[in-house]
């Protein structure tokens, strides 16, 4: 298990909490409806920084922003989801965390129509 801290870092004093998710460890991750700057935390099981990403700046205007670790590095690409994606971890604003299941959007991207799974346990 790992746990993904996203931060808005161009508000308040300090930044201000996207989310917070506990999910199992995962070299890429999708975050909806991320704002145009983010920063990144991933730290491990034990609760130690594993990865980070300052100031991660928008790369595309689309609903779907891919996080990726990169050895000690979160990267940001700004995506419209494909095939590669379904079954890939969604971390919504406030931290609920999803399975993306199915993703369409129109050709002019103006429209787009996605299902996600969603599932707790407590442990």
């Amino acid at each position: 298990m790992e746990t993904w801290t996203l931060w808005y870092p161009k508000a308040a004093s300090t930044g201000l909490l996207l989310a917070r998710a506990r999910i199992d460890a995962a070299e890429s991750i999708l975050v909806h409806a991320a704002p145009d700057f983010v920063t990144a935390e991933v730290y491990g099981a034990a609760g130690n920084l594993v990865a980070f990403g300052q100031d991660l700046p928008r790369t595309l205007e689309s609903p779907m922003t891919r996080l990726t670790r990169d050895g000690d590095r979160v990267t940001r690409e700004d995506v419209w989801p494909t095939d590669d994606d379904l079954g890939r971890t969604v971390i919504l604003p406030g931290g609920e965390a999803a399975i993306l299941k199915a993703w369409w959007n129109a050709d002019d991207r103006k429209e787009w129509r996605w299902q996600i799974e969603l599932y707790n346990s407590i442990r």
